[in-house]
C-alpha cells in the first residue's frame, strides 16, 4: 500500500483489495436445528420434536421439555418392562396367558377375532409383537395385567430414571376419561363407545378432552423419550438379547406409514412406535411417532416428532412427520403430501 498525502496535511493509507474472510458452513446440528425450526414455526398446533445423534454428543429440540401425550407411543415402556421381568427371570416370554372377552379392550385390537367363549391363549412373546408391531390394545393390556398393574409399568420406568416419562392408567380407563365416559366392558364390543360418546353434550366432551390435554396421564417429553431411546440402542435398560428383541419388533411395525418411515430415502431403516389420541371434530390429538432412524453408512437417531393438538387435517399432519424424517436424513424437508391410505392403526 502506499501512503498518499490528503487536504490539511492528512496522511491516509491506500489498502488493496480486501479478501472476504471464509464463512464457516453451517454443522449439520445447527442445519437440523434451523430445518425443525421452520418445520415447527409452518405448523398450526402444538406440536414438539427432538433429534439426537447417537455417539455425536448433541441433541436438537424445539418444545423439547414440553410434556405431550403419548398415546400408544407408551406401549414401548410396557413392553420394557415385560423384557426387564423376563431378565430377572420374573416370567418366561414363552408363557402364555389367558384373554377372554372381558379381557378385551377399547379402539384397535386385532387379537380380539380370536377371542371366542373359551377365550384365547398366547403367548407374551406374541402378544409383545402384537402391541409393538400392530399397537394391539388387548394384547398390550394382556402385558399390563401380567406385570401387575399399570404402577408396575411406572416402577419400570421409574427405576430406570427415565425422565419426563410416565405410564397412565391403561387404555381404557384412560380413553373412556378422556371422552367424557366411565369404562365398561360393552365399550369393547360394536360401536357402543362411539355411539355412548356422540350422545354426550359437546361441552362435556370437550371438558374432558381439554382436561386430558392440560394434564396427560401418559405424558412424556420429546427429550425424555430420545433420551430413553437412545439408552434402549446403547444396552443400558435391558440385556443383550432382550434389547435385540425389543428394536427387532419396533423395527416390523406396521403402524404409522404416512409418517416418518414416508420421509426416508432408501436405504434408511427405522424402528420406532406411533401414537393416536381422539379426534373431536376437526381437532386431533396425540399423533406422534418416536424410534430410532438408522442411515445407510451407520449413523442413528433418536428421533420424536409429536403433535399434541392440532386442527390440521390427516395429510397435514403427516406432512409435519415427513418433514422431520426428511430433515434428520438431510434432505429439504418441504415434501409432497402424502396419501392419507397408507396410515395404519395408530
Amino acid at each position: 500500500a502506499l501512503a498518499t498525502p490528503w487536504r490539511g496535511g492528512e496522511v491516509f493509507e491506500l489498502i488493496g483489495p480486501v479478501k472476504p474472510r471464509p464463512v464457516r458452513a453451517p454443522t449439520e446440528q445447527e442445519t437440523l436445528q434451523r430445518r425443525l425450526n421452520a418445520l415447527a414455526l409452518q405448523f398450526p398446533g402444538d406440536v414438539g420434536i427432538a433429534v439426537r445423534r447417537l455417539g455425536a454428543g448433541w441433541t436438537v429440540s424445539v418444545n423439547g421439555d414440553r410434556p405431550m401425550p403419548q398415546q400408544s407411543v407408551s406401549k414401548l415402556w410396557v413392553s420394557m418392562a415385560i423384557l426387564a421381568a423376563a431378565d430377572r427371570g420374573e416370567l418366561s416370554l414363552d408363557e402364555t396367558v389367558l384373554i377372554r372377552k372381558q379381557d378385551l379392550s377399547i379402539f384397535h385390537q386385532p387379537i380380539r377375532r380370536y377371542v371366542g367363549e373359551a377365550g384365547y391363549s398366547a403367548s407374551l412373546r406374541s402378544l409383545m409383537a402384537g402391541a409393538l408391531q400392530q399397537s394391539d390394545n388387548a394384547a398390550n393390556d394382556a402385558l399390563v395385567r401380567r406385570l401387575g398393574g399399570p404402577f408396575a409399568v411406572q416402577v419400570a420406568i421409574v427405576g430406570r430414571n427415565l425422565d419426563g416419562i410416565r405410564y397412565g392408567p391403561g387404555e381404557r380407563a384412560m380413553q373412556t376419561a378422556a371422552a367424557g365416559l366411565t369404562w365398561k366392558p360393552e365399550y369393547s364390543f360394536d360401536r357402543t363407545f362411539w355411539e355412548d360418546r356422540e350422545a354426550l353434550p359437546a361441552a362435556r366432551r370437550k371438558a374432558a378432552l381439554d382436561a386430558y390435554l392440560a394434564n396427560p396421564p401418559d405424558a412424556a417429553t420429546p427429550l425424555g423419550l430420545v433420551e430413553a431411546l437412545s439408552r434402549l440402542h446403547g444396552g443400558e435398560l435391558l440385556s443383550p438379547g432382550s434389547t435385540a428383541l425389543m428394536l427387532q419388533e419396533m423395527g416390523g411395525s406396521l403402524t404409522g406409514g404416512g409418517r416418518l418411515r414416508a420421509g426416508l430415502p432408501t436405504g434408511w431403516r427405522l424402528a420406532h412406535k406411533t401414537g393416536t389420541g381422539q379426534v373431536m371434530g376437526s381437532l386431533a390429538t396425540g399423533y406422534n411417532d418416536i424410534g430410532l432412524i438408522t442411515a445407510p453408512d451407520g449413523r442413528v437417531y433418536a428421533v420424536a416428532a409429536m403433535i399434541a393438538a392440532t386442527r390440521r387435517p390427516l395429510p397435514e399432519r403427516q406432512r409435519f412427520m415427513v418433514g422431520v424424517a426428511r430433515a434428520v436424513a438431510g434432505e429439504d424437508p418441504q415434501a409432497p403430501a402424502v396419501d392419507p391410505t397408507d396410515e395404519t392403526a395408530d
